[in-house]
């Protein structure tokens, strides 16, 4: 039996052994496999978030950074040889404008002044004709205003020249924001460098933010325990300002930071630094928030910011970094220091001289009288430039940023004008309790609103009166039924009228019996002597004579906007109006007869300084000019001797016009009249319509002639008119004479009018006869 064997096995083929990778080799494989993909989605998002920060920025710096609100100007004061601006106002102009009175003047925003001239260095300033340059001029008053002006370089006679119009107010949008946008090229150097200086020293160095400066501030702050410092640059704080909230977050931080890089790369230092000089936060005033360094000269000092002295401008910096802590109307001494500290700051390097910091930090702080406002409250008049926006330049014009909207508001005028209202309404109300008032001033030349008041208080926004009340105008619609006559040959001023008592019968029956003032009757008087004494009888035989539809159609060409209803009465004075429809009426009586409507609207110009298309404002001859002369005489003898003597009285040797007027039972008190400058229209009475015990003379006449105290009257130039003779008329019949005849009066005629009788109307003796004479 054969033994079996077992074969050898085959050896097996060895096993690859696999290598244990260690746990925390794994782990960091792990982490980093997801930390790069974390940080490449970081740096997608942050790229994306940049990429719309940056469309954000571009947005607004390349588009419109602000709003900028709409400047509202006065107007602009004209001299040339016969201009009707006497000496006190010119200077009181000037005051306003915010001229410094000096012996000599040396630079723009000086003047000096003897008792006839006055020597001005006019600052530069945008016209609506264009910009004007600065200039040195002397302007030279006799008695009747502006004799001469030249320029004192070359001694030139100028024909015309303007000074700046006084900026009124801004015209805010929603956000409360007002600033006034300046270039930095117009910035005074100093004070950029004392914003750098003190804000942001490394400015031109860094690139939107300063770590070294981060650090800095941290280190300070820790060791101090509070905040003492802070590290932002001049670029973080525009940032912040223009997109962020005042919220304190390190969310909030990281975005500001990350936005002033991309500011500072995608923009020059110059830019930046010009947008921050303009969007800086400055103070408040009243609801509106003051951003701007512009903005911010005029409401703590009154002036340009070309203009400040270097102590001023070194507050305007110090005032930056908390403008309520250095409020320097509440907090002077510490304002004082703060300013000083920059001024110290700027003499450390070098920017000023030792002498120059020495004399800046000896300066008061030279702030504006608080108690005057830097925007003029004029409720009355603005409501009416909205109204003349809306309707020539369209309901839009206002949405417009940096619109310049000049005016025809006199602040000289309008600031007399108010002062008149306090002081008479304080007077009256001793005996006269719940008065109420309207006012409207015109400019004579420029048929521009010059005043206007609307309230007893001039600063209430509401109800305004000058506009909207409609109260019967009295006899201050005579002057156009005597102006309806003397357009006719037929008619003189020495024209006798009947004064007997008359009853008249209207359409439906109803009868009337006007009455004189005096309740009396005295047969016949000359049409002078009836217009003088505003008789009322005498007034209605006249216009009965015309016919009321010829005295209607006179006052509407005078510019009256409403139906004038036919009716005697209309005759006295039962027409309702205004103020405002009075000024305008009695504006063309002091034209020469020449209707032109009243704007308080001039130019309105866009953000590039060119002019924005308007509906046109046109006029046309009511009258003529002779006949408009010997209405105007007539009325400057109802100051002279009539029922406005009183204030022919007040001011001897001044030839004023004017025309009283009282409603029935006393209800409403007006006053109108001019002199060569201005023409006036004032209602005095109660809201409720109540009698007052007021006439004309009493009431709304002591308005003006307070007014005209606070504003001395320019003499009433009666340039005789073409076709206005002077004449000689029997007191008694009115019939035109010879010079030498007895019981004459001379008085202006027209040429066609007046035809002597010869002999002096008596018949000739006969030896005169046989004498042929």
């Amino acid at each position: 039996m054969s033994k079996t064997t077992n074969s050898p096995s085959k050896k097996s083929p060895a096993r690859t052994r696999k290598t244990k990778v260690p746990v925390s080799s794994s782990i960091w494989q792990r982490i980093w496999s997801i930390s790069w993909k974390l940080v490449l989605t970081l740096a997608v998002l942050v790229a994306t978030y940049c990429i719309y920060l940056d469309q954000m920025i571009a947005r607004k710096f390349e588009g419109q950074k602000w709003y900028l609100p709409a400047q509202v100007f006065s107007r602009s004061m004209a001299l040339y040889p016969g201009a009707a601006v006497n000496h006190y106002q010119l200077i009181a102009e000037l005051k306003l404008l915010g001229y410094r009175k000096v012996a000599n003047p040396r630079q723009v925003g000086e003047f000096s002044a003897s008792s006839t001239k006055v020597d001005i260095w006019r600052r530069p300033f945008l016209h609506p004709d264009g910009k004007q340059p600065e200039q040195r001029m002397m302007v030279e008053f006799d008695h009747q205003g502006v004799s001469r002006v030249w320029r004192v370089s070359d001694g030139r006679e100028l024909a015309v020249v303007h000074l700046e119009p006084v900026l009124l107010d801004r015209i805010l949008s929603q956000d409360g924001e007002d600033r006034l946008f300046v270039p930095t090229d117009d910035m005074p150097p100093t004070l950029v460098e004392a914003l750098l200086l003190t804000e942001d020293r490394e400015f031109f160095d860094h690139y939107g933010v300063n770590p070294l400066a981060i650090a800095r501030a941290l280190l300070a702050n820790i060791i101090a325990g509070r905040t003492v410092q802070g590290g932002s640059t001049l670029t973080q704080q525009l940032a912040k300002n223009f997109f962020l909230s005042s919220e304190r977050s390190l969310e909030r931080k990281i975005r500001e930071a990350l936005m002033a890089i991309i500011i500072d790369g995608r923009y020059s230092k110059q830019e930046i630094l010009e947008a921050y000089l303009n969007e800086v936060y400055m103070g408040q005033d009243g609801s509106r928030a003051v951003h701007g360094m512009g903005l911010a000269s005029q409401f703590y000092f009154g002036r340009p910011i070309g203009e400040l002295t270097l102590a001023q401008q070194a507050f305007l910096v110090a005032a930056v970094k908390g403008p309520s802590y250095y409020n320097p109307w509440r907090y002077a001494e510490r304002a004082q220091k703060r300013r000083d500290l920059v001024l110290k700051l700027l003499m450390e390097s070098g920017k000023i001289s030792v002498a120059q910091y020495a004399a800046a930090v000896d300066s008061p702080l030279g702030l504006r009288n608080k108690n005057r406002s830097v925007h003029q409250k004029l409720p009355a008049f603005f409501a009416e430039v909205r109204k003349e926006l809306a309707s020539r330049w369209g309901d839009k014009v206002l949405k417009q940023s940096g619109i310049r909207i000049y005016t025809t508001l006199d602040p000289i005028a309008q600031e007399a004008a108010e002062k008149a209202v306090r002081d008479t309404l304080k007077q009256l109300e001793k005996n006269h309790q719940d008065l109420q008032l309207g006012l409207v001033i015109t400019d004579r030349y420029g048929a521009g609103i010059a005043a206007m008041v609307g309230d007893r208080d001039p600063e209430f926004v509401g109800y305004n009166r000058a506009a909207e009340i409609r109260r019967p105008i009295g006899s201050l619609i005579k002057p156009f039924v005597y102006v309806t006559a003397l357009e006719q040959d037929k008619y003189t001023l020495a024209t006798p009228l009947p004064d007997k008592p008359i009853t008249l019968t209207n359409g439906n029956g109803q009868t009337w019996s006007p009455q004189n003032a005096n309740k009396k009757f005295s047969g016949e008087v000359s049409m002078l002597t009836a217009f003088s004494r505003s008789m009322n009888v005498p007034t209605v035989n006249l216009g009965m004579q015309l016919g009321l539809d010829n005295v209607a159609y006179t006052l509407n060409r005078s510019g009256w906007p409403d139906r004038v209803p036919e009716y005697p009465s209309m005759l006295l004075g039962a027409v309702n109006g205004s103020p405002l429809m009075v000024a305008q009426a009695y504006q063309t009586l002091a034209d020469g007869g020449r209707y032109r409507p009243l704007s308080a609207v001039t130019t309105v110009l866009d953000e590039h300084n060119k002019p924005i298309a308007a509906t046109e404002l046109s006029g046309y001859r009511a009258w003529g000019a002779a006949p408009d002369y010997l209405i105007k005489y007539a009325m400057t003898k109802v100051v002279e001797a009539g029922t406005a003597r009183r204030l022919g009285q007040a001011f001897p040797g001044v030839t004023l016009a004017g025309k009283t007027g009282t409603s029935n039972d006393s209800r409403d008190s007006w006053f109108a009249g001019f002199d060569e400058r201005n023409v006036a229209a004032i209602w005095v009475g109660r809201d409720d319509n109540s009698k007052t015990s007021l006439y004309g003379s009493s009431g709304a006449m002591a308005v003006y002639r307070n007014f005209l105290q606070a504003r001395p009257p320019i003499d009433l130039r009666m340039a005789p008119a073409d076709n206005v003779v002077n004449g000689w008329f029997d007191k008694t019949t009115g019939q035109a004479m010879g010079s030498d005849c007895p019981n004459v009066v001379e008085l202006p005629a027209l040429r066609g009018s007046y035809q002597p009788a010869k002999h002096c109307g008596k018949p000739l003796e006969w030896w005169q006869k046989l004498l042929g004479s």
